[in-house]
C-alpha cells in the first residue's frame, strides 16, 4: 500500500493508432463507414485497441489531438446534405425516371392501340389517301391551283425589275405589290369555294402553298426596297459601291459568288428563294459546301416512314374516336364529352409531335440539304418552354423570323407599343390559322381564330403567376388539351353541316 502511494497514481498508456495487420482490417476499399466501425469495435474487444486515457497529460501536442479527432471522424457516417428530389441538392440526372416515363407511355398506348385493333379491325387504307386529294382522277384542281401560282411569282419579279431601273415609281410599285399579294390570298379562296371537285385536304395543301408564297413575296419586295434605299443613300454620299463579286474557296470547293442589287433580280435567284426552306429573303443565303448523300437519304427515309405512320395513326386511331364523339356532342352530355376529349387528346398530340418531326426536321432538312441551304435552325428547344410566348417564338423559327423582321420590328419603329405589337402578331397568326381551316372546310366558325387569340390571356397568366416547371407544365397542358377541342369543334360542325342535314333532307331516311 505504501509503495503505491509513493509511486503516485498509475497512468495508462496512450491509445495508439492501429497499424500493421490490425490497421489493415480498418481500412476498407469501398469507404463504408459502418463496416469500419464494426472492425474497430472488434479490434477493441480483441485487445488490439486500448481504451483512451481518462485524463491526458497537459503536454499532449496538437498533433496528437488531431489524431484523436481523426479517428472519431472516421467512425461518423452522416454529413449535411439534401435529398435528391430537393431542388437545393443540385441533382439533375433523372435519366432513369425519364426512361420509365417513356416505357409507361409506350405500354399504355400499346394497350390502347391493341384495344382499337380488336374493336375496329384494321382500318388503314392507302387507296383512301388518294381520294382525300382527288375526287375525280381526271380532275386535279389543287395541283392546277399550285401551278397557277407562277403567275404571281413572275408579277413580283418583273415589278422589281421595273423599280430597279426607275420605270415604276416607288408608290406605283408598292401598289402593284399590294395588289399582287392580295390576289394571292383571295384567288385560291374563290377557286376552292367555286370548285366542287376540290377536296378539303387538297384545298389545305393549295392554300398552304399560297400562304407560304404570300409571306415569301412580301419579304422579297421588302428586302429589294431596302436595297434601293441603300443604293440611293450611297449615291447621295457619292460613296463607291462595295458590291464587286468575289469567289472564295472552302474545303477545296468554290463558294457561290456574292450577289449585289440589282443583279439578284433573276429567275434563278427568285425560284431558289421560293423553294428554299425559309420565309425571309436575302441576296446571299448561307450555303453549305456540298450535298451529304447519307444525310439526304436518312432524311428521305424518315419522310417516307413518318408520313405513312401519320396516315396509319389517323385512320386507325383518330378517326374512330372522332366518329364516336359526335353523339355526346349532339346530346350535350358533358361527362361523355370530356371523356371523348381526353381520349382524343393522346392520339392527337402524338400525331402532332410526329408531324412536327416529319415537317420541321426531316422534310425541311431534306430540302435544305438538296439546295445546299446553310441555315438549318428550323426550331429551337420549345419543349422547355416556361412561357407561352417562348413556345410560339421557338417552335416555328421560319415564321418567327418573318414576323420579327417584317411585322413586329417595323411596328416598333413606327412608335407602336411593344404589347400592342405582340397582340398584332397573334392576330395575324390567328387569321392565317382560320384561313387554312375554314376555307378548305367551306364553313366559317372562327374556332381556330379564337383559339389563337385565347393564347394572349393564357400567355399573360402563365408569365405572371407560373414559373419554372409549373409554367412548362401549363404550356404542355395547353398543347395537349387545346388542339383536340378545336378538332372536335370543327368536326362536329362539319358533320352537322354536311351529313346530318343531308340525312334529314333525304325522304327515304328513317
Amino acid at each position: 500500500m505504501g509503495d503505491r502511494h509513493e509511486k503516485g497514481p498509475v497512468t495508462r498508456k496512450r491509445r495508439t493508432t492501429v497499424s500493421g495487420a490490425g490497421g489493415a482490417g480498418l481500412k476498407q476499399a469501398n469507404g463504408n463507414k459502418n463496416e469500419y466501425v464494426c472492425d474497430a469495435t472488434e479490434a477493441i474487444h480483441n485487445g488490439k485497441l486500448r481504451e483512451p486515457k481518462a485524463a491526458e497529460s497537459p503536454s499532449t501536442s496538437r498533433k496528437e489531438k488531431g489524431k484523436h479527432e481523426c479517428i472519431y471522424d472516421r467512425f461518423s457516417c452522416h454529413s449535411v446534405q439534401e435529398s435528391l428530389f430537393s431542388s437545393a441538392s443540385g441533382y439533375s440526372n433523372y435519366r432513369g425516371i425519364l426512361n420509365w416515363c417513356v416505357v409507361m407511355l409506350v405500354l399504355s398506348n400499346a394497350r390502347l392501340f391493341l384495344e382499337n385493333l380488336i374493336k375496329y379491325g384494321i382500318l388503314v387504307d392507302p387507296i383512301q389517301v388518294v381520294s382525300l386529294f382527288l375526287k375525280d382522277p381526271y380532275s386535279w384542281p389543287a395541283p392546277c391551283l399550285v401551278i397557277a401560282s407562277n403567275v404571281f411569282i413572275m408579277a413580283a419579279l418583273y415589278t422589281e425589275r421595273r423599280l430597279s431601273v426607275g420605270t415604276f415609281s416607288e408608290g406605283f410599285g408598292a401598289f402593284i405589290h399590294a395588289a399582287n399579294l392580295c390576289t394571292i390570298l383571295c384567288f385560291p379562296v374563290v377557286m376552292v369555294l367555286a370548285a366542287s371537285s376540290m377536296t378539303p385536304v387538297g384545298a389545305v395543301f393549295a392554300l398552304g402553298v399560297y400562304t407560304v408564297l404570300f409571306l415569301k413575296l412580301y419579304s422579297y419586295s421588302d428586302v429589294n426596297k431596302w436595297c434601293r434605299e441603300m443604293r440611293q443613300a450611297k449615291a447621295r454620299t457619292m460613296s463607291r459601291s462595295q458590291s464587286c463579286p468575289t469567289v472564295q474557296r472552302s474545303n477545296g470547293a468554290a463558294v457561290h459568288a456574292q450577289v449585289s442589287y440589282p443583279s439578284n433580280l433573276t429567275h434563278r435567284d427568285l425560284y431558289y428563294f421560293v423553294f428554299a426552306p425559309t420565309l425571309c429573303y436575302e441576296l446571299n443565303f448561307p450555303r453549305s459546301p456540298r450535298i451529304r448523300k447519307r444525310f439526304l437519304l436518312r432524311r428521305l427515309f424518315e419522310m417516307l416512314f413518318f408520313i405513312q405512320l401519320l396516315v396509319g395513326l389517323i385512320q386507325q386511331w383518330m378517326v374512330p374516336t372522332i366518329q364516336n364523339s359526335m353523339k355526346p356532342f349532339q346530346d350535350m352530355d358533358f361527362s361523355r364529352m370530356i371523356e371523348r376529349l381526353l381520349k382524343l387528346a393522346v392520339p392527337n398530340h402524338l400525331i402532332w409531335l410526329i408531324f412536327f418531326y416529319w415537317f420541321f426536321h426531316s422534310s425541311m432538312n431534306f430540302v435544305a440539304e438538296l439546295m445546299q441551304f446553310g441555315d438549318r435552325e428550323f426550331y429551337r428547344d420549345w419543349w422547355n418552354s416556361e412561357t407561352v410566348t417562348y413556345f410560339w417564338a421557338n417552335w416555328n423559327i421560319p415564321v418567327h423570323k418573318w414576323c420579327l423582321r417584317h411585322f413586329y420590328k417595323p411596328m416598333l419603329k413606327r412608335g407602336v407599343r411593344k404589347w400592342t405589337a405582340q397582340i398584332a402578331v397573334f392576330f395575324l397568326s390567328a387569321f392565317f390559322h382560320e384561313y387554312l381551316v375554314s376555307v378548305p372546310l367551306k364553313m366559317f366558325r372562327l374556332w381556330a381564330f379564337m383559339g389563337m387569340m385565347a393564347q394572349i390571356p393564357l400567355a399573360w397568366f402563365v408569365g405572371r403567376f407560373l414559373r419554372g416547371n409549373y409554367g412548362n407544365a401549363a404550356v404542355w397542358i395547353s398543347l395537349i388539351i387545346g388542339q383536340p377541342i378545336a378538332v372536335l369543334m370543327y368536326v362536329h360542325d362539319y358533320y352537322v353541316l354536311h351529313f346530318q342535314e343531308s340525312s334529314a333532307g333525304d325522304p327515304g331516311h328513317t
